[in-house]
């Protein structure tokens, strides 16, 4: 007598269970890093300090939709894509340290 095979649902379900850990392990947590991300730079304003994805310190001198102006020293301005200001000076700066 032959031995009777696995129905299709048994047989998805290892694949199932995989997806679903990456889903709460990966997607869903870099989904809302992204979230953050993009309202932090939907509030960024005029005279905020500001650490670009480089690691530039700068001070924000004018926003436009898609670009940013960056003051990086005295007199020393650079237009980036707002998308690469990565986090507020402040932030960044007071962040503590990873000790291996």
């Amino acid at each position: 007598m032959p031995a009777a095979q696995p129905s299709a649902i048994e047989m998805f379900l290892p694949f199932i269970f995989i997806f679903v850990i990456f889903y709460f392990l990966i997607i869903r947590p870099q989904s809302k890093k992204l979230k953050l991300h993009e309202g932090f730079l939907q509030s960024l304003k005029r005279g905020d300090q500001v650490v670009t994805s480089s690691g530039i310190l700068g001070t924000i001198d004018s926003l436009a939709e898609n670009f940013v102006t960056v003051e990086i020293a005295d007199g020393v301005k650079v237009k980036m894509l707002r998308k690469q200001i990565a986090a507020s000076a402040v932030q960044a700066l007071s962040e503590p340290k990873n000790k291996k």
